[in-house]
């Protein structure tokens, strides 16, 4: 009935246009991409064995020096303390942060091409939106922490008990899962049925959004608001809070002021290496992709790996736990006694 309504209504070079749509559309839904090819860091095959070495040594660093923090809090009755409770998260989300992708950009280097599934590539952009959003809230929490700590040091341990702590990284990471969620409903639906090229080691979302068959300017640009408000938001509350503390110690003893300077020093550093590359991303997100990739390398590598370099070299509590867990675990002569029962069983 329909066919001959058409064919009543409209010359036969207009019903062929017609009947034509449907298939052509059909086509378009049907031909969406299911993987991507990751162009990775470089495109020389001379550098991959060295790229290969070095991240997998970087890799292994982070995973040593930040189980060695979570490890040396948990067992040292000292350091069960507000402070360190928080730092022991923060190790707990920089393992998180440089497991998400570099594993597979290690193993990629192995391999000439370089791909990912759809499904896998928005589960990069889920981690990566949900440990990057906690960690930025869980700065925030041990710059409040060290307010309270320096600010009001009687009422340090009423303030900031376990309940406190607790619901503080809880808060961190439901922050991190709403602004994680809001990214992905950004790109969950939009259609991919070509280019499927991304400039990057990782699926990273602005990247992937411009491969879309659609106009994503306005998508960009909710991007950007969402993940711009998070990290200035984030950035202020911590300058605010580093200023506040300044300002309060100004007029008390010259070692009131070392201390809390040297704990700022730790806090501020840590804060400008996380939230500079962040920043430059997602507030400047039409930069070269060349300088992009730097800086997912620097907030996926190697802030990860200089947060325990920062937070312990300077902290006589850590250092004097950290001894007192290899003394402990690495009692003398016993190091010699296990490399001798290996060799024993190597020979056997």
């Amino acid at each position: 009935m329909l066919t001959s309504l058409t064919d009543l209504c409209f010359s036969p070079i207009q019903v062929a246009e017609i009947k034509s749509l449907p298939k052509s559309m059909n086509e378009t839904n049907h031909s969406r991409v299911t993987e991507f090819v990751l162009l990775g860091l470089s495109s020389s095959r001379e550098l991959q064995p060295f790229l290969f070495l070095t991240f997998s040594l970087l890799y292994l660093a982070i995973l040593l020096g930040n189980f060695l923090i979570i490890l040396t809090v948990t067992s040292d009755s000292r350091l069960h303390t507000p402070m360190y409770f928080l730092l022991a998260n923060l190790s707990f989300i920089d393992l998180c942060v440089a497991s998400f992708a570099t594993p597979k950009m290690i193993a990629d280097f192995l391999v000439e091409r370089k791909t990912i599934s759809f499904d896998a590539c928005l589960a990069q952009i889920f981690f990566v939106h949900l440990f990057t959003g906690s960690e930025m809230v869980l700065l925030v929490s041990m710059a409040y922490d060290r307010y309270v700590a320096i600010c009001k040091p009687l009422h340090y341990m009423t303030i900031m008990n376990r309940r406190v702590c607790v619901v503080l990284v809880l808060i961190s990471w439901f922050v991190g899962f709403i602004h994680t969620t809001s990214q992905l409903a950004f790109t969950i639906n939009l259609p991919f049925c070509g280019p499927n090229k991304v400039d990057s080691f990782f699926c990273d979302l602005p990247l992937v959004t411009k491969l879309a068959c659609i106009d994503t300017y306005v998508v960009s640009l909710l991007i950007v608001a969402d993940s711009g408000f998070l990290s200035l938001s984030s950035f202020l509350l911590l300058v605010v809070s580093y200023t506040v503390i300044l300002v309060t110690v100004r007029n008390r003893s010259s070692a009131s002021m070392a201390k809390a300077r040297s704990t700022l020093t730790a806090h501020i550093t840590v804060v400008t290496l996380f939230f500079g590359p962040c920043i430059f991303i997602y507030v400047w997100p039409f930069s070269s992709y060349s300088v992009d990739k730097v800086l997912a390398v620097f907030y996926t590598i190697f802030t990860p790996i200089l947060n325990p370099v920062i937070y312990t070299l300077r902290n006589k509590e850590v250092k004097a736990a950290m001894s007192k867990l290899k003394s402990r675990y690495l009692k003398p002569g016993q190091v010699s006694v296990v490399i001798r029962n290996v060799l024993f069983l190597e020979t056997k």
